[in-house]
């Protein structure tokens, strides 16, 4: 049985910040449930009940999509060295775009990698722990840097085509915070 707590202790704080990947989960007011593994370091803790990540550019844009549906989302940690442990965070979620006030706030957080696209801040209302004891032990062994050299191998008029093309509308129909920007002509 996991024990919920109402915001992050510093040994939860501590235990995201030792971990090389995490994932999020999300889903819209119909249709599919998305899980989406994220890597390299762009996970933020703002607050004990605030968190960010920076979204870099990919095949899809599902997590998008679905926040401006229902706005719920998951994040979850997974112990894959040492003492066993998940960690799951539970909260809302709101998009965050280049060129917005907010952005300009948050934006300096982070290391911008190549292909960025958005930034995702969570506010958190329930931390939930589990043992994690059935989880199998994983050595980590570096980044991918295949996402990075892709984006770094493209113009940004070419990131931009190609999110007109693979971001702006989910599997499932929703358009994306991103497709609403080429629907106004803003991100061209």
């Amino acid at each position: 049985m996991g024990t919920s707590y109402e915001a992050m202790r510093p040994e939860h704080e501590a235990f995201i910040q030792e971990q090389k990947m995490f994932f999020v989960g999300t889903a819209g007011a119909e249709g599919h449930v998305n899980i989406s593994p994220k890597g390299h370091d762009v996970f933020r803790i703002l607050s004990p009940n605030r968190v960010a990540y920076l979204d870099l550019t990919g095949s899809g844009n599902e997590t998008s999509a679905h926040l401006t549906e229902t706005n719920r989302i998951t994040f979850m940690f997974v112990a894959f060295q040492g003492k066993p442990l998940i960690l799951r965070l539970y909260g809302t979620a709101q998009v965050v775009l280049p060129g917005t006030e907010e952005w300009e706030q948050l934006a300096p957080l982070f290391e911008l990698l190549p292909g960025y696209r958005q930034i995702i801040v969570s506010d958190v209302d329930i931390v939930k722990t589990s043992c994690g004891f059935s989880v199998p032990l994983y050595s980590f062994e570096g980044e991918r840097d295949l996402l990075l050299k892709w984006a770094n191998n493209k113009s940004d008029d070419e990131l931009v085509q190609y999110r007109k093309n693979k971001n702006a509308v989910s599997m499932d129909g929703i358009l994306t915070p991103l497709g609403r920007t080429f629907e106004v002509g803003i991100g061209d």
